[in-house]
């Protein structure tokens, strides 16, 4: 996860910030740790595991802590910490303050976490930090910044595919804090997964590093197990899996709580031993740079298969605003073959005049257009018809397999999203499916062209991009995108997911929940037998104002109880049947698709498009001299 860290500057003599506890001794050290960790053939022999481990060099020790000090760690989490539900495009987590602020904390609050306070500062000593530098290769590390929280995964918990790339990071580290006495089932999930990584060339030639969508590791959560890594950019991909739902007849009194301490060690910093001058602002310069450059971009699938319209705007001007009439006489802007055509796909309500004017002052007011029952009845059954019976098929494991057997695509990177995809002129002759039909025939056509300027106010749509997406339970999603672009375009979303079980989350009937203090594990929410959250949205936001206009962007949070600001969502659908959402986005704009959870009874389903639109300019330049005319009269 992408959150800010804080070093202390003073240090002691054993290379630890200046707080209240005296300087830690070797042998104390020692003594929080599990025996004979410190013995030369444990390091050794961790040391091997990780030089020969793949897919990138990584790291498990277990156990790693002396158990009756991590069991006093987990008695306080469970007695004293409250911890805060926090929800983004790329991770649901309930999460603790940092801990590396412990010393803040006043002599009270610091006496009812004794243990705590006993673990950070070994973890963070300068015996654990060499051994750990000896093991990993990595360099070595700070005493001084050190960053670590208490993350819980409830069942529905996740975060999403990353590297970790941010400034000083150094190694990653996961301890983990399960149920000392239940154990961990791999069934569960809650693993932490690892991305392999191929080599291509950029345009320029030069070796870039490509990510699988499909994780090639999955490591178990065990109480007392340390996971880690080298931070290494474009490489250390990895994720954490869901934590599943109980199932019917799955054992309900074993509570699925993934509580871990996660953190990292940074770099040195400015005094320490190994600080390397001005080597920090490199680190974040070099990240920055590649995220500007998307050298990999063109391994990215899909591809863009922008389409230019070749109308003549003189023979196809549409006036927008809803002033046109969808008239049948000859030479009208809608022919009689328009509206034959567009009534074999469209609801017959949505091509009347009258509905059209109010759709257009709706646009024109709000940007945006959520409709219902969008198809007609009749085309409608024949989509919902196909979709069922694609569900009921396994499809293959592998992404590779997924393309080589069925018509869909698995879209990469899985740092930026994952999904199947078909695009649009893409049918084989005679054997066109309901939804290949919407992105062939209805959407890039000349008369919805003509009906989707109507009821936007456009004067005319000048290139489009079609895609059919669906996302599959338990594994696909789109992460906070920028859209970078001078002039606003049109977007759309025909959701076609016919399951139902989706609103929960998106109208926010659990507000007010998500914050727990006491007992941890008699906190989370959406509990076994309880209507559950599944995903699934899409969510237009404002950007963040820092944003560089790479197209990226730090993770979007819209959902945390701590937070009574304005949570900067602009637009939101749950996914549902047959409903067709239109947007006009602004540059800077972010979007996203929820991970859709395995709780899910279906995959959700949608078409998507991107149009580029123009406006009738000269048409605005008269309302607003109207406005000023209007303005001097009653002056």
């Amino acid at each position: 996860m992408k959150r800010k860290t804080n070093g202390r500057e003073s240090l002691d003599g054993n290379g630890q910030p200046d707080t209240k506890k005296r300087a830690l001794s070797s042998e104390e050290v020692a003594l929080r740790f599990r025996d004979g960790l410190f013995e030369p053939a444990e390091l050794q022999k961790y040391t091997k595991a990780y030089t020969q481990s793949a897919p990138y060099k990584h790291g498990v020790i277990h156990p790693l802590i002396e158990p009756t000090l991590l069991r006093s760690v987990r008695d306080e989490i469970q007695a004293h910490l409250d911890f805060t539900e926090k929800e983004t495009d790329i991770y649901k987590i309930f999460q603790s303050g940092d801990l590396a602020n412990l010393d803040g904390l006043d002599d009270t609050s610091l006496s009812r976490l004794p243990s705590i306070l006993k673990l950070r500062d070994a973890l963070y000593s300068a015996r654990f930090r060499e051994y750990l530098s000896s093991v990993t290769g990595s360099g070595k590390l700070s005493g001084r910044k050190t960053d670590m929280a208490i993350n819980i995964y409830n069942e529905g918990c996740h975060l999403l595919c990353h590297d970790d790339v941010i400034g000083s990071r150094r190694v990653s580290y996961i301890l983990y804090l399960t149920d000392p006495d239940t154990r961990w089932q791999a069934e569960w999930g809650g693993a932490l997964r690892l991305y392999p990584t191929s080599t291509k060339k950029d345009a320029n030639g030069e070796d870039v590093k490509v990510p699988s969508p499909d994780f090639s590791l999955s490591i178990p959560p065990a109480f007392n197990q340390l996971s880690f890594f080298t931070v290494q950019p474009g490489e250390s991909f990895h994720d954490v899996e869901e934590v599943y739902h109980a199932k019917e007849g799955d054992d309900k009194t074993q509570k699925r709580v993934r509580m871990a301490i996660s953190g990292w060690f940074h770099i040195p910093q400015k005094g320490e031993d190994g600080y390397e001058e001005g080597l920090e602002e490199k680190l974040a310069e070099r990240s920055s740079l590649a995220q500007l450059q998307g050298r990999a971009d063109l391994y990215d699938l899909p591809q863009p298969k922008t389409v230019t319209c070749d109308d003549d705007p003189a023979e196809d001007d549409v006036k927008g605003k809803g002033k046109t009439k969808m008239e049948e006489e000859p030479g009208a802007d809608f022919t009689e073959s328009d509206l034959d055509f567009l009534v074999q796909y469209i609801a017959p309500s949505y091509l009347t005049p009258d509905i059209a004017e109010e759709m257009s002052e709706a646009f024109g007011n709000e940007s945006s257009l959520n409709l219902e029952h969008f198809l007609s009845e009749k085309f409608a059954a024949k989509v919902r018809a196909y979709i069922e019976e694609q569900e009921k098929q396994t499809l293959p494991g592998s992404s590779d397999e997924i393309q080589s057997q069925t018509e869909w695509t698995v879209a990469r990177p899985p740092h930026k999203h994952r999904y199947l995809f078909q695009e649009h002129s893409t049918a084989t002759q005679g054997q066109e499916t309901p939804v290949q039909a919407l992105i062939n025939n209805l959407f890039p056509s000349k008369a919805f062209r003509k009906w989707l300027a109507l009821i936007t106010g456009a004067e005319r749509i000048t290139r489009y991009n079609f895609l059919a997406r669906r996302f599959r339970r338990g594994q696909d999603y789109t992460l906070a995108s920028g859209y970078a672009g001078e002039e606003p375009r049109l977007e759309l979303t025909l959701c076609l997911t016919p399951t139902a079980g989706w609103e929960k989350d998106h109208e926010g009937e659990d507000e007010g929940e998500g914050e727990g203090s006491g007992n941890s594990e008699e906190n989370p929410k959406s509990q076994p037998g309880e209507e559950t959250s599944v995903g699934g949205y899409e969510i237009y936001m404002a950007g963040d104002d820092e944003e560089d206009g790479s197209g990226k962007a730090d993770p979007a949070i819209y959902r945390s109880a701590a937070e009574d600001e304005d949570d900067g969502i602009l637009f939101s659908t749950a996914a549902g049947w047959n409903r067709l959402s239109v947007v006009l986005r602004d540059s800077g704009t972010l979007k996203f698709v929820k991970y859709v959870s395995a709780a899910a009874k279906g995959d959700r389903w949608d078409i998507t498009g991107e149009m580029g639109v123009e406006f009738n300019e000269d048409e605005d330049e008269d309302e607003d001299e109207d406005e000023d005319d209007d303005d001097m009269d009653e002056e």
